[in-house]
C-alpha cells in the first residue's frame, strides 16, 4: 500500500492542500504578489460571493451540468435499449459510431461542432435548403450548443454502462411480465428500471464528475462567450487564475467548483447507500 498512498498524497492531497492555502492568499502569477505573497484570509471568498460574474457562472454550470447529465442518460439508455437483441453487426455498427465520438479528443470535437454550428457551417447549409434563415448558433444559443456537443461526445459511456446493466436483467422476469399482460413500456418501468437503479446511480455519479470539469470543449467552441453567456466555473477559474494572473481568486473559484461537484456527488452516494440498504 505504501507506493499507492505516496502517489495519492503527492498528486491528489498535495494539490488540494495547496489550492486551499492559495485561496487564502493574494498569490499571483506576476507582479508584487508573486514575489511577496500575503495571507488575506477569506477576502477572496468574500470577493467571489459579491462578484456577479461568479453567480452567473454558478447558474450556467448547474444548467450545463443538468442538461448534459439528462441528455447523456436519456440518449444512452435509449441506445442501450434499442441495441438489445439486435444482430451482432447492428450492435457493432452503432457501437462503433457512438464510441467513435467518445474517443475523439475534446479539441477535435470542439472544432467539429464549431464548424457545424457557425454561420457558414453545415447546419445552416442544411436549413437553407428548407428556406430557414441562417444564423450563428454559437452566438444565439451558446449554452445549448455546448450542451449538445458534450452530449454527443459523452453518450457512449452511459450507453455502455446501461448495456452492461441490461444484460444482467433476467429474461424470465420480463417474459413473466409479458405473459401477465404488461406492455413494453410497463415492462421497462416496473421490471427493467427498478433493477437498473444501482447502475443508474453509479453512471449519474461518473457522468457528473466528468461533466463538471469540462473546459476544453467550451473553450474551443465559444471561449465562454458571447460575453459571459457560456462561461462556466472552469472557464471563469481559468480566466481569473491564468489570464488575469490572480491565482488566489482563481483557486477560490476552484474550491467553489469542488463544492458544486460534491453536492451532486453526495446525492448520488445517498442514492447508492439507499439502494444497498434494500
Amino acid at each position: 500500500m505504501g507506493p499507492a498512498v505516496f502517489l495519492l498524497l503527492a498528486f491528489f492531497a498535495g494539490p488540494v492542500l495547496w489550492t486551499v492555502w492559495a485561496s487564502l492568499t493574494d498569490v499571483a502569477l506576476t507582479g508584487a504578489q508573486a514575489a511577496d505573497t500575503r495571507f488575506v484570509g477569506t477576502a477572496n471568498f468574500e470577493e467571489m460571493l459579491a462578484d456577479p460574474r461568479f453567480r452567473t457562472a454558478v447558474v450556467l454550470t448547474v444548467v450545463f451540468l443538468a442538461g448534459c447529465v439528462l441528455g447523456q442518460t436519456v440518449l444512452g439508455l435509449a441506445l442501450a435499449l434499442l441495441m438489445q437483441n439486435r444482430h451482432g453487426w447492428v450492435r457493432g455498427l452503432v457501437g462503433s459510431v457512438v464510441v467513435g465520438a467518445w474517443v475523439v479528443p475534446e479539441v477535435v470535437a470542439g472544432f467539429v461542432w464549431y464548424a457545424f454550428l457557425e454561420r457558414e457551417g453545415t447546419l445552416n447549409a442544411i436549413l437553407e435548403r428548407f428556406g430557414a434563415p441562417e444564423q450563428n448558433w454559437l452566438f444565439t444559443a451558446p449554452l445549448l450548443a455546448v450542451v449538445l456537443a458534450n452530449v454527443w461526445k459523452g453518450t457512449a459511456f452511459s450507453m455502455m454502462t446501461y448495456s452492461a446493466g441490461l444484460a444482467e436483467v433476467p429474461e424470465d422476469l420480463k417474459e413473466a411480465a409479458r405473459v401477465d399482460g404488461a406492455s413494453g413500456f410497463q415492462v421497462l418501468r416496473y421490471v427493467v428500471l427498478p433493477l437498473l437503479r444501482r447502475t443508474l446511480a453509479t453512471t449519474l455519479l461518473l457522468i457528473t464528475l466528468q461533466t463538471v470539469q469540462v473546459f476544453t470543449l467550451i473553450f474551443v467552441m465559444t471561449s465562454g462567450g458571447p460575453g459571459a453567456r457560456s462561461t462556466t466555473l472552469p472557464l471563469l477559474m481559468y480566466q481569473e487564475a491564468l489570464q488575469m494572473g490572480d491565482l488566489g481568486y482563481g483557486t477560490a473559484i476552484a474550491l467553489a467548483l469542488l463544492v458544486v461537484a460534491g453536492l451532486f456527488s453526495a446525492v448520488y452516494v445517498w442514492m447508492l447507500r439507499k439502494e444497498e440498504a434494500r
